[in-house]
């Protein structure tokens, strides 16, 4: 990468935006210049008060058309943040006509503060993003049809293309590796601190750094369709989302500003002082209202970014604080979605390890999900030749090895070929028995494993007050009773299509629960959709079930929903605090402002005031970042 690039990449903000910033703090210091000028003329030279009132009269001009602008912008687009321009403009025009030029250029250079502090504060989230999005610029070395590698930009690679990845290197695009074990540290995508062992077969994201050696990758996406560029893109879309108060402030922004005129018309017609009409004007510029909402979301969702959960929107996150109940689909979601042994049932004198290395054989010529779990039991070098292998699709497999017939399915395959076979053990899983010539060896119970950590997890939401817990599955309901049973949930609904998954969620809902949907699958993506939230497992989940989700863990840990939860009361807490804190203030400033109390000077000192609720309503939202789950 080119250091012009490089240097272009590390610009927080547009060309279009630092414009418009360069603008407005070159006339503020023009201004300001102007103001000291015209004291100092002033105080040097009485005789010439009207030179140096001309020159206040300047500086009012230079700061005074910008924030009249600005006023008038928010009154075709509404929003919290206009009832700042539109009271500071009120104010600047009455100072003016008031003659008071000095008060008329000091109210918006110090309301311009506010507005810079403000800008900061949403920078950090801006930040957040282009620091991911430059993750994605790396560079890539591509094999050609020579079987050379070139050297290539990220934005050149393409579905299919196989590149070489050295230790240290940054993955530059999704993939599968083909050649090569290592380790990878997947931190910036989904929150793990520890690298990860990879093996040929197993996916890599896009951002995420090989720890040891060499890996041969196939590309599978590139650019936004990755792993990380859906990140990037959900981020901005949620940055763009109001929280829920802010909507709530801006329902009643109208209602408020006739309050402020109807005060301050009065405090005017009761008193006659000019000063204390402003001072009111002023002190309701509810600065610190406008970032009571936004700062303490930005922060939420950069939280919870850092713990591997990527938030849609803040409004979300907000909702997540009310769930009290969690709907659970089974498959992929509490289970590892993928058969693995779990017990054998041989025969007297057979070998367990005979068993498993026969079962690997022959299952390596099958694509059959219980063949694959079986093959998985044994390693490659010790798996045995196979030939004449033939499927029977619902049965089973036959083939010979070493001369001998092995055959590996279900019941009915040993019963036409004619072999004795017990009744299969009860269990709830897929049974493959095993046979060697016209002997039955045995048989072999697979299930679709319950994750480790969803026990604790299960327990953890119970202990937040998430007591209803439901099982809603497609699966069989011996086997979703299983699952249910592991993890002492009693409610089940098994053999549902994804039309009744929804309504047993949306009956839910109309019971009087507001239910947190977890999936992972494109059948959970209406039950998502229709939740009060919904969770789609991002590791291994569908498009479509992490385009329905509001919320998605880019790990399949589920011990994250208890993070979730826990961070989005603290976000809610803090919200409503620094709402409370703002309201509070805004009002003390304006009595204090009504009453007099803060001088001939009243208008500049409630400014003044105001920016330091400012302060603190940052301070206590940037409190939210030191959030760490101990999860």
């Amino acid at each position: 990468m080119s250091a012009a690039g490089t240097a272009h990449d590390d610009v927080l903000l547009s060309g279009k935006e630092q414009r418009a910033l360069a603008t407005r703090l070159s006339l503020s210091l023009a201004a300001a210049g102007c103001l000291v000028v015209s004291v100092g003329w002033e105080l040097f030279d009485p005789a010439q008060r009207d030179v140096a009132q001309l020159v206040a009269g300047l500086a009012a001009i230079l700061v005074g058309v910008p924030a009249l602008q600005s006023a008038w912008n928010s009154l075709r687009n509404p929003d919290l943040h206009g009832i700042t321009d539109q009271l500071i403009a009120l104010a600047f025009i009455a100072a003016w006509a008031n003659g008071d030029l000095i008060t008329a250029t000091l109210l918006p250079l110090i309301m311009m503060i506010g507005h810079i502090l403000e800008e900061r504060s949403l920078l950090g989230s801006q930040e957040a993003i282009r620091a991911l999005s430059r993750l994605t610029e790396a560079t890539a070395r591509r094999y050609n049809a020579n079987g050379e590698v070139v050297e290539v930009s990220a934005g050149a690679l393409r579905p299919g293309d196989l590149i070489e990845v050295r230790a240290g290197d940054r993955i530059p695009a999704d993939g599968i590796i083909e050649n090569g074990r290592s380790a990878v540290d997947t931190a910036s995508i989904t929150g793990e601190s520890v690298p990860i062992d990879v093996d040929p077969g197993d996916q890599v994201f896009n951002g995420s750094i090989n720890v040891e050696g060499l890996l041969a990758v196939r590309i599978t996406k590139v650019g936004s369709e990755t792993t990380l560029g859906r990140v990037i893109g959900l981020m901005q879309e949620a940055e763009t989302i109001k929280p829920a108060v802010t909507r709530l402030l801006e329902r009643y922004a109208p209602r408020y500003i006739v309050f402020v005129l109807l005060l301050t018309a009065c405090i005017w017609f009761l008193s006659g002082s000019t000063a204390s009409m402003l001072a009111v004007l002023v002190a309701s510029c509810p600065s610190a209202l406008v970032l009571a909402a936004p700062a303490t979301s930005i922060a939420a969702i950069a939280v919870a970014s850092r713990h591997g959960i990527l938030v849609k929107g803040s409004a979300f996150l907000e909702q997540l604080a009310t769930v009290d109940a969690v709907v659970f689909d089974k498959t992929g979601t509490l289970t590892l979605g993928e058969l693995r042994l779990v017990g054998t049932a041989p025969q007297p004198g057979t070998s367990v390890l005979i068993l498993f290395r026969l079962a690997a054989s022959i299952g390596a010529a099958s694509s059959h999900p219980v063949s694959r779990a079986l093959t998985m039991q044994v390693v490659e070098s010790e798996r045995l030749p196979v030939t004449e292998a033939k499927e029977t699709r619902g049965l089973g497999i036959v083939g010979i090895i070493d001369g001998q017939r092995i055959a590996m399915g279900r019941a009915q395959l040993f019963a036409e070929l004619g072999i004795k076979a017990p009744p299969p053990p009860d269990h709830t899983g897929p049974i493959a028995g095993l046979s060697q010539g016209d002997d039955f060896l045995g048989w072999l119970l697979l299930a679709d494993e319950v994750r480790p950590e969803a026990k604790d997890a299960v327990e953890e939401l119970r202990d937040l007050g998430l007591k209803r817990q439901i099982v809603v599955t497609g699966d069989r309901t011996p086997e979703a009773r299983r699952v249910a049973g592991a993890l002492a949930m009693s409610d089940v609904k098994a053999e549902a299509l994804p039309a009744q998954k929804m309504e047993f969620v949306l009956d839910e809902i109309k019971h009087g629960y507001r239910p947190m949907v977890v999936g992972d699958g494109i059948n959970d993506a209406l039950a998502l959709k229709v939740g009060a939230v919904g969770v789609a497992m991002g590791a291994q989940g569908t498009d479509v079930a992490l385009a329905s989700a509001d919320l998605v863990l880019m790990t399949n840990d589920l011990r994250r929903l208890g993070t979730c939860v826990r961070l989005s009361r603290k976000s809610r807490r803090t919200i409503l605090i620094n709402v409370g804190m703002s309201l509070a203030w805004t009002f003390v400033v304006i009595g204090l402002a009504a009453a007099g109390v803060l001088g001939a000077s009243g208008a500049l000192v409630a400014a003044l005031l105001q920016n330091a609720g400012i302060l603190v309503v940052m301070a206590n939202a940037g409190r939210l970042l030191k959030f760490q789950d101990a999860a």
